[in-house]
């Protein structure tokens, strides 16, 4: 499926378009609009709400959810989505709403009298339309979405959930907190990161995460200063690390960082970044002796000399130490840890995102590395 950008710079008559002309020639009557913001809190939200004084499409707002949603939140969605008969999904927000949004597009045509995760997911030609709110998940690009079920996260995936467009707004990002604007673009960054070294890299994943990494490093100081043709630069990185872990997943820091998030509340790209400032120069450490891709470690030495070049480094050890100081110089609050997490946290960290991992990183060493994050 070809996905469509809708550029709004101008006014949302492309949003409009999409509407009208949606590819299966059906109208749409009604929209589940699943975000956490007010409908009065954008430009964006507030041309939604008048949808249907517009085109004469109600829309249905669902909104009773939280970062980190539940799998709970994600069925009353379905079950509303079903009772007020609506036929397409507008996700609003981060990396949140983007999550229940996509859950509920793939639960929706599902045996409501069975657990929605132990089925198997049916293909279906709902309309879905993603707005992203936030310069960092990269969620509008990926077939991902995050549940928590009994407070453990489990991940859905299918082609079927990526949005048949993405609108482009960075308008958006004018009153994004500063925390959240430093925190979602360090999950961009990761994310480019990590797809670029992964073990299931592929030369079409390098190629996005490259260009992520460029824009990145390129338009920070703008971006940080809200300056607004950095934010749609920015915006455009996320979407292409997007893309990138659409295609490789991601690697140990995110298997590391969820941790971080769910028991300490640290944002998420924030907790990332926090393990990846550790696991990378370990990665650079460990690239000859504990390769973990079967391309061999001189490819994976070659891999990080790219990394390094994209972050402007001369090499793999200044790019890792580059990346530290570059976290630590935007002064992001730590967290205070409890001693006794680290035990409960190595015993929780993903074992099939570690193999995914350029390097092996053992159990002992799991504990050893959160010390060093916690410390």
């Amino acid at each position: 499926m070809k996905q469509e950008i809708l550029r709004v710079d101008n006014g949302y008559l492309p949003v409009d378009w999409f509407f009208v002309r949606f590819r299966n020639g059906k109208k749409i009557r009604r929209v589940m609009l699943v975000s956490d913001l007010p409908l009065d809190a954008l430009d964006i939200t507030k041309y939604f709400s008048g949808l249907p004084y517009r085109l004469g499409i109600d829309v249905v707002l669902f909104n009773q959810f939280k970062p980190n949603p539940d799998y709970e939140s994600v069925v009353a969605g379905v079950r509303l989505y079903k009772e007020r008969g609506c036929d397409a999904i507008v996700a609003i927000g981060g990396g949140s709403s983007m999550d229940v949004a996509k859950c509920i597009k793939m639960f929706v045509t599902l045996n409501e009298n069975r657990n929605y995760l132990e089925q198997e997911i049916i293909p279906n030609n709902i309309p879905f339309l993603a707005v992203p709110t936030t310069a960092g998940t990269g969620s509008e690009a990926t077939r991902f979405a995050i549940v928590y079920y009994q407070g453990k996260k489990q991940s859905v995936t299918h082609e079927s959930c990526i949005p048949d467009a993405v609108v482009v707004d960075p308008r958006v990002l004018t009153t994004l907190p500063e925390y959240q604007r430093k925190a979602t673009m360090l999950d961009a960054l990761c994310h480019a990161i990590e797809s670029y070294w992964a073990v299931a890299s592929t030369e079409e994943s390098r190629s996005y995460s490259a260009e992520a990494i460029k824009l990145i490093f390129g338009n920070v100081f703008g971006y940080l200063a809200n300056n607004p043709t950095q934010n749609e630069q920015m915006m455009r990185a996320a979407y292409l690390a997007g893309k990138a872990i659409n295609v490789t997943r991601t690697t140990a820091p995110h298997a590391f960082g969820y941790n971080l998030t769910s028991v300490y509340g640290v944002a998420h790209g924030h907790a990332v970044a926090l393990c990846m400032s550790k696991i990378f120069p370990l990665t650079v450490k460990r690239a000859f002796d504990r390769c973990n891709d079967p391309r061999g470690a001189a490819y994976l030495e070659g891999v990080l000399r790219e990394i390094a070049q994209l972050m402007g480094c001369k090499t793999a050890e200044a790019a890792a130490q580059k990346f530290g100081e570059f976290v630590a110089a935007l002064e992001l609050e730590r967290p205070q840890f409890i001693e006794g997490d680290y035990q409960k946290f190595t015993n929780t960290v993903n074992p099939e995102r570690l193999k995914n991992h350029p390097v092996a990183i053992d159990e002992a060493e799991i504990e050893g590395l959160y010390r060093e994050i916690l410390a």
